[in-house]
C-alpha cells in the first residue's frame, strides 16, 4: 500500500501556463539568491511598520498619515 494520498487525474497544463510557472519558479529563485538580511532597527517603532500601515504611535499618542 502506497503512503502517498491519491491524487485524482488532472487536466494537462497548457503550454503558456507552463511558461507561467517555468518563470514564476525562476522569480523565485532569484528572488531568494538576491535576498538581503535587513539589519536590526535601533529605537525603532514596535509592531508593523508605520509608514506602511499608516499609524504612528508614540508615548501612547497614536496619529496617522
Amino acid at each position: 500500500m502506497s503512503d502517498k494520498p491519491s491524487v485524482p487525474d488532472r487536466k494537462p497544463l497548457s503550454p503558456a501556463a507552463q511558461r507561467a510557472l517555468a518563470e514564476a519558479e525562476a522569480r523565485r529563485q532569484s528572488a531568494a539568491a538576491h535576498a538581503e538580511v535587513t539589519p536590526k532597527e535601533l529605537q525603532g517603532p514596535k509592531g508593523p511598520e508605520p509608514t506602511r500601515y499608516g499609524d504612528w504611535e508614540r508615548k501612547g499618542i497614536a496619529s496617522d498619515f
